[in-house]
Order: structure tokens, then sequence, then C-alpha cells
């Protein structure tokens, strides 16, 4: 692997390294000069860039995708760490190894296509495990599916993800349906591995990850239907309404129409594939999320937007030694109140009493 590489960059360093460029902005200072604002990467992480000076000798000599080399000091800026560009070139191709700039999954691919076939050798519907078969067999298919992430960003965003994704959810597929009655697995497992199948379309990877043309105007879901249909050709004796099943599973399993799923999932087995799919996405989101965040201070990543929220680092947390108790200073004493006066009221109007109210009165004042 390249040396240095994203996550090995330490502070107050002024270093030498190669990185792929993910994104390319001219920007503008307060006195109107321009400069670059670049997101560069390796496989092993992002890293925010700037470079502020010299920039027309630099701004026309690389563009998005490109590899270049750059000289600069990283530093720490808002909690994050922040490449200051002061020299940089664009690399050739040929130069660099591919595989230093691009992140992939920890595991074998051939070794979880092997899984993935035992897996659906255990399909006892023979239509069923007939038609994953077939998409198995087809070596395009199936050599894409070695490589292909399960998105752009959000989750097993890396080569492999895809197929790792997959054998996650298949063995989610196992523990659920075990759990739940009435739940085909032979179904639910059918449907695991073909619902994101468009993906392999929707999606490229040859330099950064994003959206193909055809992945943009149809999506992996019609992407998804239409795989399904060519293969169907051959299966002209699948039942018609297990085809219907199928075909709902790939519809439905982003729950909500305005996920974009034209149908919502309306029989079992769509619905737990389609919370096993969002359970397995969003656990993987949040983890890359904490794996990937770069602030340098602080138990908490930044918002992500595909959680609606930020994430704690939990083991962060856990390390920090627990702040000392805030003494809470004793209410301040009661003002002193000064009595009223006591008002002078006016003598007793003296009233005639009778003689018989003179002797009493005579009586209570004899000692």
């Amino acid at each position: 692997m390249k040396s240095p590489c994203v996550r090995d960059l330490q502070p107050n360093l002024v270093v030498t390294a190669t990185f792929l460029v993910h994104v390319k902005e001219v920007r503008q200072k307060k006195s109107g000069e321009p400069y670059l604002s670049l997101q560069l990467a390796d496989r092993t992480g992002e890293l925010d860039a700037k470079m502020w000076d010299n920039v027309a000798d630099a701004r026309d000599t690389f563009d998005r995708d490109d590899f270049v080399k750059v000289k600069g000091l990283m530093q720490i800026f808002q909690n994050r760490p922040q490449f200051t560009i002061h020299k940089m070139a664009r690399v050739d191709d040929r130069e660099v190894d591919f595989a230093d700039y691009f992140p992939a999954s920890e595991r074998d691919p051939a070794e979880m296509f092997a899984e993935l076939r035992q897996i659906v050798v255990g399909i006892g519907n023979p239509h069923l495990r007939g038609l994953v078969e077939a998409f198995l067999d087809d070596e395009e298919i199936a050599g894409m599916l070695r490589m292909a992430p399960a998105a752009k960003s959000v989750h097993h965003a890396w080569l492999g993800g895809l197929i790792e994704h997959v054998l996650s959810l298949c063995s989610l597929c196992r523990m659920t349906s075990a759990h739940y009655r009435d739940v085909d697995l032979d179904l639910l497992l059918t449907g695991a591995v073909l619902h994101d199948i468009g993906k392999l379309h929707e999606l490229t990877y040859d330099r950064s990850f994003g959206y193909s043309t055809e992945g943009q105007l149809v999506g992996h879901i019609s992407i998804g239907m239409r795989m399904l249909y060519e293969k169907l050709q051959a299966f002209p004796e699948f039942p018609p309404r297990l085809r219907t099943l199928v075909e709902h599973m790939i519809l439905s399993h982003h729950g909500e129409m305005e996920f974009g799923s034209p149908k919502v999932p309306l029989f079992l087995e769509a619905m737990l594939l389609h919370h096993l799919d969002n359970l397995d996405s969003k656990m993987e989101c949040m983890r890359g999320m904490v794996a990937r965040d770069m602030r340098v201070e602080g138990c908490w990543t930044g918002y992500s937007s595909a959680l609606d929220r930020a994430v704690l680092k939990k083991a962060k947390y856990l390390e920090e030694a627990e702040p000392e108790e805030e003494k809470v200073p004793p209410p301040p004493p009661a003002p002193q109140t000064q009595p009223s006066p006591v008002a002078h009221s006016p003598a007793p109007i003296q009233k005639s009493l009778s003689l018989l109210g003179e002797k009493l009165q005579q009586a209570l004042h004899k000692d």
C-alpha cells in the first residue's frame, strides 16, 4: 500500500503524497482572488484540502477523478484536519496502483461469491433456486457482483460492498424466519439476493463512486425489474403467481413510495425484507460514520442527512475520564427584611361603663 495514507497524516507535519481527487471547486477569497477547495482520498479515507496560493498555475492542470501529487501541511481547523497544499501536479494513471485509492471489502470477493453460491444451493423451491442461479451463472453479472459497491456513499460504499450487504441480509433472513411463523425462507432469500441487483448498472465505480446515466434516469429498482424479466424468459414454466411475488419484493423493498418504491410491502416476506434491508443499511451507515469521522475532539460525529442525526462515538465516550462533579453553590442567603414599623393606633375611645362594668374592671386590676 502507498505511503503516506490519509489515516497516517499527522498535524503540523509537511508531507508529500499522492491522492485521488473526489471534489474540485474553485472559490473566491474575501479579496476576490481564487483558491482551490478539494476533497482528496485514498482507500483509507477522505481529506479536506485547500490551495490558497499559485492557484492560476494549478487549476487547469487536473480535474475531478484525476490523481495528484501534493506537498503541504496538515493542520487542525475547526476541530477537523485540513491539508494546506503548497505544490501539486497531476499524476498519470500508469504511475499508481488503483487498489490504493478505492475502499474495498476486507473479505475476499471470490470467497464471498462462493458463500453466496452455497446459500442459493440451499433454496428448496426449484423455481426460485433456478432463477437465482441463472443470475449467478451469468459471467457478466457474477463479475460485477464481486466488485460493485452497495451505494455511492451511504452504506457498504466500497468495492465488494453489494455482495457483502447481500450476505449480511441472508444471515438476517435465516435468523428472523425462524422467529416469525409462516415466513417462506426460500422466497425471502430470493428477495435478499435480487432486491438490489439493478445497482450493478445504476452505480459506476471505475474511478470514484457515482451514478451512471441509466442509473440517474431509471434507478436500480426499474433496472432490477428489467433484469428479472430477461432472466425469466428462460423459465416458461415459472409459476405466474410466484413471479408476481418476486416482482413485488423488488418493487417494495424501499418500504415507502417517498423513498422510491412504487409499492409498499403487502405480504410477510416483502415486509420483512424491507425492514431487514433498512436495518442492515442503517447499522452499517452508523458504524461507518464513527469509523470515518475525523473530528479531533469530542465524542460526536458530524450530522448525517441519511440518518438525520449525529452519532455518538461510544468507544471514545467510554474511554474519556469522567468529568469532575460540579459543586453546586449554596443558594444565596435570603435578604434580611427590616421589620415594618408598628403603626401607632389612636388611643381607644373610652366608652362609659355601666355600674356593673366598673366593678368588674376594678376587680381585674386589684392586686
